[in-house]
């Protein structure tokens, strides 16, 4: 979790807004350092986290997290996360071994033209699970589900139409019928104008059911050591709000343990 982050959300693990749909993206950059922050900043607050981890495995986010204060195999064991490691699971579903219900929520991999319904149905359980009579289990704080990434989605035969019906009910029952929060990460390779149809679909269609997007990218000027690219925030209107909040751009410096965001042109490689 960083602080600074924090606080150009306006949010902290004791107070946040629930029911949001936060999408994440990047381009010729890497924003995966959003998705550890949301990831640590989550289960600080007491949320019981759905992660479904497309891209790395679970040892990595686990390293990642240390050093952010968070134990995910600690948060595992309490039943606080529930972490489904895609990489793992796929090698299950196309060398079948022993039938078992882990692996049913990457069984599309089998058809991907069907759909991703099995993959719902496994955040719908996790996430529903978290809401249900406690008895003498910890009780946890609204469910959050986070997907990195969802364009693996795409390079795994997925249709577009099937990944946006996907976050849609992932919004509806998590944001809307919880009051939990959903956190997606999607890429875009390359320039803007290089993007496929299915990429710029996918990208326009998650913007769209988005309340926040943070979208990270290379700077204009090119390579700098001292500054890692810039990300940009934007928070879309609420009908009840009387006010919009406009775009703002914050250049950032990625550190070990930590990340520093400063407006442009402030930092100190360039005064």
């Amino acid at each position: 979790m960083f602080t600074e982050l924090n606080g150009i959300l306006n949010a902290s693990p004791e107070s946040f807004t629930p029911g949001e749909f936060i999408l994440l993206s990047d381009r010729q950059s890497d924003a995966s350092f959003l998705i550890h922050h949301f990831l640590s900043f989550y289960l600080k607050a007491r949320c019981k986290v759905c992660f479904v981890a497309l891209v790395q495995s679970f040892s990595h986010y686990n390293a990642v997290s240390q050093r952010l204060g968070v134990s995910l195999t600690q948060a595992k064991e309490k039943g606080q996360l529930t972490f489904l490691e895609g990489l793992k699971e796929s090698l299950s579903v196309l060398i079948p071994q022993e039938e078992n219900a882990e692996n049913q929520a990457m069984s599309f991999l089998r058809d991907p033209a069907a759909g991703l319904r099995s993959l719902y149905e496994f955040v719908q359980s996790s996430v529903v699970e978290s809401n249900g009579g406690g008895g003498a289990e910890e009780q946890w704080g609204p469910p959050v589900l986070l997907v990195d990434d969802v364009s693996v989605l795409l390079s795994l035969g997925v249709r577009v139409g099937a990944v946006l019906d996907f976050s849609h009910y992932c919004r509806a029952t998590v944001c809307s019928q919880l009051q939990g929060n959903v956190v997606m990460l999607v890429r875009c390779d390359g320039e803007a104008e290089e993007d496929d149809e299915g990429s710029q679909q996918l990208m326009r269609g998650l913007t769209h059911q988005s309340c926040l997007t943070l979208h990270v990218q290379g700077l204009p000027t090119g390579y700098c050591r001292d500054i890692h690219g810039q990300v940009e925030l934007c928070w879309k209107k609420r009908q009840s709000d009387g006010q919009h909040t406009p775009k703002k751009v914050f250049q950032f410096k990625v550190h070990d343990k930590g990340v520093s965001f400063f407006a442009r042109g402030t930092s100190s490689a360039v005064l």
